[in-house]
C-alpha cells in the first residue's frame, strides 16, 4: 500500500473522479506539438502553442478530472480550465539530448517544486525515458535524479507522478517487430524499479506493456504475442507495483487506446486511469493552424469531446480505484 499524507490524499482527488479514477487530459507536449504545426507548413510561434493550448483546456476540461500541462506555454491554459479540474505541471525539458548517450534526464531551469505549486499545480509530472538494460553507470544517474526529485515533491507535500517511457539503447525503432518482443520486460521491469520507495512515487504513468500493433487479433501482419500472452503481461504489470499506475496513451488513435483498456480489463489489470493525450486532441490542430480558433473550437466541442466522453465511459468499465491501494497517514 502507498502511504499518503493528508495533503497528498486531498490533492489526488482533486486530479481524479469520485470513484477514484484519474481521467486526465495532458497537454504538456512542446517538442511534439511543435512538429505538428511544421509539418503543415506554419511557424509554431510561442503564441500558436500557447493559444492552441488554452483552446484545449478551455473546451475540454469540462469533461476530464484533470489536465497536466507544461510551465512554458500551459501556465495560461491553466487559468482557463474548468473550475473542477486539478492541475499537474510538467518538470522536465521537453526532449534530451541525442548528442550525449543515455536520453539523460534534465529539468527546467527556472523552475523548481516550490515554484509548480506556486502556480497552482496539485501535483509535480516529471518525464523519463529508461532502458532497465543500459549500462549502470547511465541508469545510476537516472537513479539518484529520481531520488532527488521524490525528495523535493516530499519536501513540498505534494503528489510525484513519474511518466516512465522505455527503450532500447541499441536499436532507436520502439515501433518495430523486434522492440515489441522485448517491451514487456522493458517495462514491467522498470515498474520494479521505480516502485521502490527511495524514489517516493506516487503515481506512475506507464506505458501498457505491449505494442497492441502486434498482439493476434488486433493486426494483420506479424505476431509478437497471443491473447493469452499479452494479458499475461498485463496482468504481470499490475502485480509488479504496489502503486496506483496510470496508462499514456502514446499517440495511439482513440479507438486503439479504448480498445486496450477494455483487453487491459479482461487481462485483471488494476490500472487506476489515465493521462490521455494527442489520442484525444492531435486531429484539433490542422484546423486550429489552418483554419483559426472557430473551426477548431468547433472540432473540440464535436470530436475532441467525444473522444473524452468515449474514454470516460470505457474506464468506468475497466479501470480501478486507486483508494484501494493507499492508506492516509
Amino acid at each position: 500500500m502507498l502511504h499518503l499524507t493528508k495533503n497528498k490524499k486531498a490533492a489526488m482527488d482533486r486530479l481524479s473522479n469520485e470513484a477514484g479514477v484519474i481521467s486526465a487530459l495532458a497537454i504538456d507536449q512542446r517538442g511534439a506539438l511543435k512538429k505538428m504545426v511544421s509539418a503543415l507548413d506554419v511557424e509554431p510561434t510561442e503564441q500558436t502553442i500557447s493559444e492552441f493550448k488554452v483552446l484545449v483546456s478551455k473546451h475540454l476540461t469540462p469533461y476530464a478530472s484533470s489536465i497536466l500541462l507544461d510551465p512554458e506555454y500551459g501556465l495560461p491554459a491553466a487559468k482557463n480550465r474548468d473550475a473542477q479540474a486539478g492541475l499537474l505541471l510538467a518538470y522536465e525539458k521537453t526532449g534530451y539530448d541525442a548528442t550525449v548517450p543515455g536520453r539523460l534526464p534534465d529539468l527546467l531551469e527556472d523552475w523548481s517544486v516550490l515554484r509548480l505549486k506556486e502556480q497552482g499545480a496539485d501535483a509535480i509530472k516529471f518525464l523519463l525515458y529508461y532502458d532497465i538494460d543500459e549500462a549502470s553507470h547511465i541508469n545510476d544517474i537516472k537513479h539518484a535524479f529520481v531520488e532527488r526529485l521524490g525528495s523535493e515533491c516530499a519536501a513540498e507535500d505534494i503528489p510525484f507522478y513519474l511518466e516512465l517511457v522505455s527503450y532500447d539503447a541499441n536499436q532507436s525503432d520502439t515501433s518495430s517487430l523486434e522492440y515489441a518482443k522485448v517491451k514487456p520486460h522493458k517495462v514491467n521491469d522498470m515498474m520494479i524499479e521505480f516502485s521502490k520507495p527511495q524514489y517516493k512515487v506516487d503515481v506512475l504513468k506507464v506505458e501498457v506493456p505491449v505494442n497492441m500493433k502486434f498482439v493476434e487479433g488486433f493486426t494483420d501482419g506479424p505476431i509478437a504475442y497471443t491473447q493469452a500472452e499479452a494479458k499475461q503481461f498485463f496482468k504481470q504489470q499490475s502485480e509488479v507495483t504496489h502503486l496506483p499506475f496510470i496508462f499514456l496513451s502514446a499517440g495511439v488513435s482513440a479507438e486503439l487506446f479504448q480498445q486496450t483498456l477494455l483487453f487491459a480489463k479482461e487481462a485483471g489489470s488494476t490500472f487506476n486511469g489515465v493521462l490521455c493525450g494527442r489520442a484525444t486532441w492531435q486531429h484539433g490542430v490542422k484546423p486550429f493552424v489552418l483554419e483559426g480558433q472557430d473551426e477548431a473550437v468547433s472540432w473540440l466541442e464535436s470530436q475532441g469531446r467525444k473522444n473524452i466522453e468515449e474514454l470516460n465511459a470505457v474506464l468506468t468499465k475497466t479501470a480501478s480505484s486507486w483508494h484501494d491501494k493507499v492508506v492516509v497517514e
